[in-house]
């Protein structure tokens, strides 16, 4: 009863601030004033001084503007990726090893490109929207005996926004005949010269400064399938889960990295049986509750208890599913499962 009665009397202090929020106030909302702004010229420049920096960066076309509504409520931008890796690195998992890459695959080769060209290495195949290019047969080392080649390949990363490439070398002795076909092998016919040839790229890669630039993205590599490794999809049932297009042994190392990078608690897991058991209570938050929320208690109780869930990687032909499962069945634990399944593809590296 005394906090109701406190409310009470706070309620004529806070409508006295209306002066600060009202239709006139200082802080009004400002959120429908885009539908009176004017058309004003555009800037113009003295011929005696330069121009060049002055650009039209947001022109709004003017059958557009004709025909424009304007919007009941402002669409959210999307949310900007937590836990973004920056620069090149190059992973390894076993034998496999790869460069990661936050640039666009449609950014990255065109440089793959001009890798090539700086070394006098002619391309035998390129195939952009496939992320897939091939040089010719070439001397390295000064060996006379066997002839080399270099095959690239450039796919999506596990999140929007990154490239993965991948090298695999093959030789053949030059005394015998050059193959029509080409068989590709699984793994490089020398893993020497394959770290070679990726260690340099990657050193290239890093030199470069126009990485980012747009004007230096090819558009038909910018066909290569775009959406990433990871996903979280629902199931037929409703049920989320996280998608990775990956093989079994990779989804296994990069889940329990994921999980130990955001700190979840590993119980146990079983890498025969595909299952990692852990306990999750979410994310701490570092909202604290108002005045409001104080008086009446909220923030006592915000922290859920912690669950057990058991992670499932399932393997299809094509993707590993990853699911989290627990015996706890309330609105709470489905808001955890969810959450859990998020944290971890928020840490995928």
């Amino acid at each position: 009863m005394s906090k109701l009665l406190l409310i009470l009397l706070l309620l004529p202090t806070l409508s006295g601030c209306r002066f600060l929020t009202g239709e006139n106030g200082m802080f009004r909302d400002r959120a429908g004033a885009y539908k009176e702004a004017q058309i004003l010229p555009t800037m113009r420049v003295p011929p005696e001084l330069d121009s060049y920096t002055l650009d039209q960066l947001y022109v709004v076309p003017e059958q557009a503007a004709l025909q424009a509504t304007a919007f009941d409520r402002v669409p959210l931008p999307k949310p900007i990726e937590t836990g973004r890796r920056e620069g090149i690195i190059i992973q390894s998992l076993g034998e496999d090893r790869w460069i990661l890459i936050d640039a666009t695959p449609g950014q990255v080769w065109p440089l793959i490109r001009d890798y090539w060209t700086q070394l006098q290495v002619l391309l035998d195949y390129e195939n952009p929207s496939a992320g897939i290019m091939e040089t010719s047969w070439v001397e390295v080392d000064s060996d006379i005996e066997t002839r080399h080649k270099y095959r690239i390949s450039i796919e999506p990363g596990l999140h929007s926004g990154y490239s993965e490439i991948y090298i695999r070398h093959l030789q053949n002795l030059r005394s015998d005949p050059i193959p029509e076909m080409l068989v590709w092998p699984e793994i490089s016919t020398s893993p020497d010269r394959e770290r070679q040839i990726l260690d340099s790229l990657s050193q290239y890669l890093a030199d470069r400064n126009d990485i980012y630039q747009a004007s230096s993205a090819s558009l038909l590599a910018g066909s290569i399938e775009s959406e990433r490794k990871a996903n979280l999809v629902q199931t037929a049932s409703g049920e989320q889960v996280l998608e990775l297009r990956v093989n079994y042994n990779r989804a296994w190392v990069q889940v329990r990295e994921a999980l130990e990078a955001a700190k979840v608690v590993i119980v146990d897991s079983d890498r025969d049986q595909k299952i990692i058991n852990v306990k999750f209570s979410g994310l701490e938050s570092e909202d604290k509750p108002g005045l409001i929320g104080r008086m009446f208690g909220r923030g006592r109780d915000a922290e859920l208890a912690a669950l057990d869930f058991s992670l499932r990687l399932n393997e299809t032909d094509t993707t590993v599913e990853v699911s989290a499962e627990t015996d706890a069945s309330s609105d709470s634990s489905v808001q955890l499962r969810d959450e859990l399944l998020a944290i971890i593809n928020d840490n995928l590296s």
